[in-house]
C-alpha cells in the first residue's frame, strides 16, 4: 500500500485570500495550452487567425470551461438540488465541476469564436485538441492533491487510504486519468500532428482527441468510485461512462469523414498552393 502524500489544497494564503491548487491547475491547463498553440499557428498558420484572435481565445477557453463545465454539474449530477436552490449554482468556489458540460462549452464558446472571425471550426478544434490534454492532466493532479474523486477499494500495491475515504486502501484512480486522459493522449496527438498526415482531413485530430477520452475514461472509471450520491445509474454503469460514450461515438463520426483540413492543407496560409479558407 502506497502512502497519500498530505498536501495542502491551498497553495498560497495571502490574507484572505486563498489560492487552490485547483485554481492553479485551471490556470497552467490554459496558459500551456494557449502557449502551444501560439507555438505551432507560427509554423502553419491557421486563415484568419491572427495573433490577437489566438489571445482572445483565452477569455473563450475560460468561460467555456468554467460555465459549461458548472452547468454541466447542475445537470447531469444534481439537477433536482440545484432546482430547489438555483443560486447554489452561482457557487462554484464550494466545487462541483463536469468535464463533459465544460466539454460543451467550450465548443460552444469556439463556435461563435470561429464564426466572429471567419476561421474554419473544424480547423481550430483539430488545433485545440492537441492541447486540451494538458489541461486534463493538471486537473485530475489538482483532484488528487484535494483527496477526491478517488478510486474504488483495492488490494492492490497501488492502493492508498485517502482522507475522507474510509480506512480501506483504495485506487488512485484520479492518477490513472492524469496519466491515461493527460499523458498518453497528448503524446499520441503531437506525435500525430508532427510525424504524419492526418492533420490534412478535417476533424481527425478532434475526433481522436473525443474517441481517446471516451476510450480512457469509461476505462478508468472501473477504477473510479462512483459518486456517493448517484451510484451506479444501471449495473456496472456510471454517470461518468455514460456521458463519455456520445464523446467517444462523435469522436469515431469525425474520424471517419474524410474531408481536406486547414491543419497543413487549405485552410494554412504559406502551402504549397498558398490557398486560404476552409470548412466553416
Amino acid at each position: 500500500m502506497l502512502s497519500f502524500p498530505s498536501i495542502d489544497p491551498v497553495a498560497l494564503q495571502l490574507g484572505p485570500l486563498a489560492i487552490r491548487w485547483y485554481s492553479l491547475a485551471y490556470i497552467a491547463g490554459i496558459l500551456l495550452g494557449w502557449w502551444l498553440i501560439l507555438a505551432e499557428h507560427k509554423k502553419r498558420p491557421l486563415a484568419n487567425l491572427t495573433r490577437k484572435a489566438i489571445d482572445d481565445m483565452v477569455m473563450y477557453a475560460v468561460l467555456g470551461i468554467i460555465l459549461g463545465g458548472r452547468l454541466g454539474y447542475t445537470l447531469f449530477y444534481k439537477p433536482g438540488y440545484y432546482l430547489e436552490h438555483p443560486l447554489q449554482i452561482l457557487h462554484v468556489w464550494e466545487g462541483g465541476m463536469s468535464f463533459h458540460g465544460g466539454l460543451a462549452g467550450f465548443i460552444i464558446a469556439f463556435y461563435l469564436f470561429a464564426r466572429r472571425h471567419n476561421i474554419s471550426f473544424l480547423g481550430l478544434m483539430d488545433l485545440m485538441a492537441v492541447a486540451a490534454p494538458i489541461g486534463l492532466f493538471f486537473g485530475r493532479v489538482a483532484n488528487f492533491i484535494n483527496g477526491e474523486l478517488y478510486g474504488r477499494v483495492t488490494d492492490s500495491p497501488l492502493g492508498m487510504i485517502f482522507p475522507g475515504g474510509g480506512s480501506l486502501p483504495r485506487h488512485p484512480s484520479q492518477l490513472y486519468e492524469a496519466a491515461l486522459e493527460g499523458i498518453v493522449l497528448f503524446l499520441l496527438l503531437l506525435i500525430l500532428l508532427k510525424t504524419t498526415r492526418l492533420r490534412e482531413k478535417t476533424g481527425m485530430l478532434s475526433g481522436i482527441f473525443m474517441s481517446g477520452y471516451g476510450i480512457a475514461r469509461i476505462v478508468c472509471e472501473y477504477f473510479r468510485e462512483p459518486d456517493a450520491f448517484l451510484g451506479y445509474l444501471m449495473p456496472g454503469i456510471t454517470m461518468g461512462q455514460l456521458l463519455s460514450l456520445p464523446v467517444l461515438l462523435i469522436g469515431v463520426y469525425l474520424i471517419a469523414r474524410k474531408k481536406p483540413s486547414p491543419l497543413g492543407g487549405e485552410g494554412w496560409v504559406g502551402g504549397n498552393n498558398n490557398r486560404v479558407g476552409g470548412e466553416k
